[in-house]
């Protein structure tokens, strides 16, 4: 095929073995992380000079290196965040990537020079959220796994960032950095990058598959052709905690599939090496449902036999020559012989002791010199252009020709992995703190018109469901309460949808939008909407609270994944509050687990997962998209004296009827207990998430 543009290969690196395998099977570049702040912090990673030394290898290599630093980050790590990005500014790393709000902002001030990407954690899938990222300074964006192929191309069409998308690896069940499973289960955060993949466990739905939330591993090594098509700037490929003999499968398959020369023994290798019941292309091709589960099994295990971790350790065992050089070479009488190269912008000039002297026999030719020169083997050089300054009838050495060729390349190594460290400036930001003398005002969430509550004293917002109808919002008006809408946390493909929605509770009178992902953010400030931010806006530092506040946000939902005793000592002038009440959504997903066993009209929305242990986790759809709820809803009425410096507190309405909305907000007013303690979960605010 050809190319127009040629998208970069984007390589993991979890380890040094997996960082060689993927710059010797052909990746552009390779993404790695360092001692903290990488949503894979249970890989080998590469602290302190293991990165100088990773960047210099890849610099020499002509790859390029991207720093993870890609979960969030709490007030109390900022020094560390410090000292990380001063690590990588001194590397000479390329970019790095990014999901806190926060630490982009620090990264911005500390060392503008890096440039920074979006990571695929910051949940941003739409066009009008990659162009706030555009605003905000970020050069590219690694869209959801879950995005089709118009989709991609939609909003490739409509931005100058550059667009990445994973290729092939895993497939979370969840929107990345939408996961609160693992840090409410047992305290190990996703997007602290300690995930424990509870969703690879039984999660079952009555007639479904058993694991209806572990889904096949992504492959679209096959479909480079489209992907090129819908103009994709970087192939990025999953699994910096996999062997370097998959990275190696992974890279070659991608390289030969835009090349052309894909052969099916090499697909079956890659299948081989690590699969879960095969790969799907669900999302990109718009073909959700079961076809798209499935989980490790024997078969997938046994067939990573020795020969064929073997044959692919073959491909990247030896040093492969990756960069062309331009070579000129002098060899005149009576002057020392000498040699350039050139490669990559970079040029060395060396030459040797040896003069040429007149040949007795059979005298030195352009062809035999040049053969000698082209021996760059052992080394990731190859002559690409030689050209030869010859006096006729003279002779030196092989020797010398040897050790000029080799001392010329090993400086330009040298010189290639020369290259500048960023400037980093130790910046002192000053935060405000935040202190609230008086008791928390109330913010109600309905998920459904029916069940907006009677008892409204002491409610100072009231977030409405996007479709809400004109009858409902009118009776509402005189309350003296702000009316707000609910913007979907999944928008995906439905972004005109959303914004005639919430053009039409414009005309209703409805000015404040409840945005929980930068894709809502976005497209409510674009249609002047009051900005207030919900929990999974995962504002988890006094930074990110700033940033929000500076971008317009008049209040913010703070995560929940902080303990009380952090969560108030977040600073800033914005108001603030937490989720006090409601079933957290543990996932945002895009396939609905539910449909593995039954069709929408048998479901009515009254449908459930139910674990090993039994525990029921109830699913609500919504314009496209699924959230699987806690099975317990967190409950701090009896303890509202220990949350302390908010404004307000959020009662986060579901499942419950309106009765039981009712019954919640006065249990509030009264500070009530509830008498079964199984029946609720104090969420993370006394346990917090590592």
């Amino acid at each position: 095929m050809a190319m127009k543009n040629k998208p970069e290969i984007l390589a993991p690196a979890g380890s040094y073995e997996a960082l060689v395998a993927a710059v010797r099977s052909g990746a552009d570049a390779v993404y790695l992380g360092t001692s903290a702040f990488n949503a894979r912090m249970k890989a080998d990673n590469f602290a302190g000079e293991k990165l100088r030394e990773a960047v210099d290898y890849c610099h020499a290599r002509g790859v390029k290196v991207h720093v993870t630093v890609n979960t969030l980050v709490f007030d109390s790590e900022l020094k560390k965040a410090k000292e990380i990005i001063e690590l990588i500014a001194s590397s000479g790393a390329d970019a790095v990537i990014l999901q806190d709000l926060g630490l982009a902002y620090l990264f911005k001030q500390c060392a503008p020079d890096i440039e920074r990407h979006a990571s695929t954690q910051m949940s941003v899938g739409t066009l009008s959220g990659v162009r706030l990222l555009e605003e905000l300074g970020y050069k590219r964006a690694v869209l959801p796994r879950e995005l089709s192929e118009s989709e991609i191309k939609e909003i490739k069409n409509g931005v100058t960032a550059e667009i990445e998308i994973f290729v092939h690896g895993a497939l979370c069940m969840c929107v990345s950095g939408q996961c609160y499973m693992s840090s409410i289960f047992g305290e190990r955060s996703g997007n602290r990058g300690l995930c424990a993949q509870p969703c690879r466990l039984p999660f079952a739905v009555q007639g479904g598959t058993g694991n209806d939330l572990s889904l096949k591993d992504l492959s679209l090594v096959e479909r480079m052709d489209d992907i090129v098509s819908a103009g994709v700037d970087s192939l990025k490929i999953e699994g910096r905690m996999k062997r370097p003999e998959y990275v190696s499968a992974a890279v070659t398959s991608v390289k030969c599939s835009l090349e052309g020369s894909l052969q099916q023994d090499l697909t079956d290798k890659l299948r081989a090496v690590f699969s879960r019941s095969g790969f799907t292309q669900g999302y990109f091709e718009s073909k959700l449902g079961r076809d798209m589960f499935g989980i490790r099994q024997k078969e997938d295990v046994t067939a990573s036999t020795n020969k064929v971790l073997s044959d692919l350790a073959r491909v990247y065992e030896k040093e492969t020559p990756l960069i062309p050089v331009e070579f000129y070479l002098s060899v005149v009488e009576g002057e020392k012989i000498s040699l350039s190269v050139s490669a990559m912008g970079k040029t060395c000039f060396v030459s040797d002791d040896a003069i040429p002297e007149k040949a007795l026999n059979k005298p030195m030719t352009k062809e035999s010199l040049s053969e000698r020169i082209s021996k760059c083997g052992g080394t990731q050089f190859y002559a690409q252009k030689i050209e030869i300054d010859l006096d006729e009838g003279l002779i030196v050495p092989a020797s010398a020709i040897n050790n000029l060729r080799r001392t010329a390349l090993s400086e330009l190594e040298n010189k290639l992995k020369d290259v500048k460290a960023v400037n980093f400036t130790d910046t002192v930001i000053k935060t405000p703190s935040h202190e609230v003398t008086t008791p928390p005002k109330f913010h109600i969430r309905v998920a459904r018109k029916e069940q907006i509550p009677s008892n409204l004293e002491n409610v100072e917002n009231l977030y409405l469901p996007i479709n809400i109808d004109e009858n409902s919002v009118e009776s509402l008006k005189n309350s003296g309460i702000n009316l707000g809408i609910d913007i979907p946390r999944g928008i995906f493909g439905n972004e005109n949808k959303v914004e005639n929605l919430l053009l039409r509770a414009k005309k209703m009178g409805i000015n404040i939008a409840y945005c929980s992902t930068l894709d809502a953010l976005a497209i409510a400030k674009r249609l002047g909407f009051e900005i207030h931010t919900g929990f999974s806006m995962n504002t988890a530092n006094s930074l990110s609270a700033g940033v929000l506040e500076a971008l317009g946000v008049k209040s913010l939902t703070l995560s929940p994944e902080l303990t009380l005793k952090d969560l108030a000592n977040i600073g800033g002038r914005v108001p603030r509050g937490i989720i006090a009440y409601g079933r957290l959504p543990l996932m945002l997903t895009r396939n609905c687990p539910i449909k593995n066993g039954k069709t929408c009209q048998e479901c009515k929305i009254n449908s459930f997962l139910t674990d090993r242990m039994g525990k029921k986790f109830p699913v609500m759809c919504n314009m496209g998209y699924s959230e699987i709820l806690n099975s317990a809803p967190i409950y701090m009425a009896d303890r509202m004296s220990e949350i302390k410096n908010m404004d307000f507190v959020t009662f986060y309405f579901t499942k419950e009827k309106k009765e039981l909305c009712e019954a919640i907000i006065e249990a509030y007013k009264k500070g009530k207990k509830l008498g079964d303690a199984s029946s609720y979960t104090r969420g993370l605010y006394y346990r917090g998430a590592q």
